[in-house]
């Protein structure tokens, strides 16, 4: 206990530890408000009498709006800092907010308040690569995976917005939620340094890794750990009311169970990846993801049974989530924020999909189970890729199994360092 004290005090020594831990409540708040329409959809589906594919619908929006914000925003703190792009983030959360309080009164508004809640979706390649950027490349998977837990703001989404849907009205917790973003908006000001890590570049340097190949490999990857993840976070809620009856006051008691170990594991994640390599570690994960989703689809008849299983698929998918993330700044050094962010847009769009799945399964074939088989899909294609990439990726940018390489043995070499944008 005393030897993980000790690492864990000199981990800190080795970075900036205000930076991360801002970066972590900037992130953890932003995703709460990212997911607000899921965690309120039974009540707001009542209202408005929505039908299982309009549910799903709405779901999706903030999950694709989001991703799509990611790699804009990824772009601007390039040029302005992630520091100022976190906050000029969070000021027009606010705004968004308060508009959701005090306009919105039908579907439709609902829809376009999901548009502007994917405002919030967009904060995680700026809170990951500012959380990470003070650290050495040794502790950059810990360190993206302390600020990547920030995913956990979906269990204060769905533990608090629906008792506080089903007392004040769901429109009022649009408001109530302006209070977090402002608190992690000053504490941000006053404990975040930026960190040294930026490299200024004209626009077309930055936009070389939508063509790179190392970059969609790790979409894919993304697509399966962190897509399946916000999409099931998202429709966990209507999961449980529609197939298992649970009242809508009450949901959060089953979901948050599932989503808190998703957090805990992205941490660990990270942490199991910087000493076995994030690449060793996703094939592992992958057949746990494969399995889980496999039983899931089974649609067991006990809700509890149901909660097991996807603690197992949710803490698959949130290591995963650490160990793709443990690779990307090995790979991507300089334009960390930039690779993070495209990266975390396609997996969010890709968590986009997944309610519209659900939705459409139940509407026309009776049944959820199409939704996470499509996930069993994804994660047999993730392992065949990850089959296929090791020996290249292994013997130029990165050590063994996906290990970070001895910096004194050539681990600033490599396309991944020298040439972060290539195409490859």
């Amino acid at each position: 206990m005393s030897g993980g004290l000790k690492g864990f005090r000199e981990f800190l020594k080795a970075g900036h530890p205000g930076t991360l831990f801002t970066a972590l409540l900037y992130f953890d708040f932003c995703f709460a408000v990212w997911v607000l329409n899921g965690a309120m959809a039974p009540f707001i589906a009542q209202e408005f009498n929505l039908s299982p594919a309009q549910k799903g619908f709405m779901v999706s929006v903030p999950v694709i709006a989001g991703a799509l914000m990611r790699f804009p925003l990824g772009l601007l703190s390039q040029y302005i800092g992630r520091k100022n792009a976190a906050q000029v983030e969070m000021g027009m959360i606010c705004i968004a907010l308060a508009f959701g309080y005090f306009f919105v009164e039908s579907y439709a508004g609902v829809l376009a308040m999901g548009v502007m809640l994917g405002i919030a979706g967009a904060s995680f390649g700026v809170a990951l690569s500012l959380g990470s950027g003070w650290f050495p490349p040794k502790y950059k998977g810990l360190a993206m995976g302390i600020a990547g837990a920030g995913n956990s703001g979906a269990v204060l989404a769905v533990l608090f917005a629906p008792p506080l849907a089903k007392a004040y009205g769901w429109k009022a917790v649009y408001g109530i939620s302006i209070l977090p973003i402002v608190l992690a908006m000053v504490l941000l000001a006053v404990f975040a340094k930026e960190p040294p890590d930026r490299e200024q570049k004209k626009m077309k340097d930055y936009l070389k890794i939508l063509v790179d190949r190392d970059a969609w490999i790790f979409n894919l990857m993304y697509m399966l750990t962190f897509g399946g993840y916000i999409g099931l976070t998202s429709f966990l809620p209507t999961l449980f009311a529609d197939q298992y009856g649970i009242p809508k006051e009450s949901v959060g008691k089953y979901s948050a169970v599932i989503i808190v170990m998703a957090s805990i594991l992205r941490v660990l994640g990270g942490w199991m990846a910087d000493r076995v390599g994030g690449l060793k570690l996703l094939y592992w994960l992958g057949g746990v993801i494969v399995a889980a989703t496999a039983a899931a689809a089974l649609l067991p008849a006990n809700p509890w049974v149901m909660v097991a299983i996807l603690v197992v698929c949710f803490s698959a998918m949130g290591a995963g989530n650490g160990a793709v993330f443990q690779l990307v700044p090995l790979r991507f050094r300089t334009t960390t924020a930039v690779a993070g962010s495209l990266i975390g847009e396609i997996g969010a769009l890709a968590g986009g999909m997944l309610p519209n799945a659900m939705g459409l399964g139940k509407q026309h074939m009776g049944s959820f189970g199409p939704g996470f088989l499509s996930g069993t899909v994804l994660a047999v294609l993730v392992i065949v890729v990850l089959v296929m990439v090791t020996k290249q990726w292994t013997t130029t940018w990165v050590g063994e199994g996906g290990k970070a390489r001895d910096e004194g043995r050539g681990g600033g070499h490599g396309h991944g360092a020298a040439t972060p944008g290539s195409a490859s």
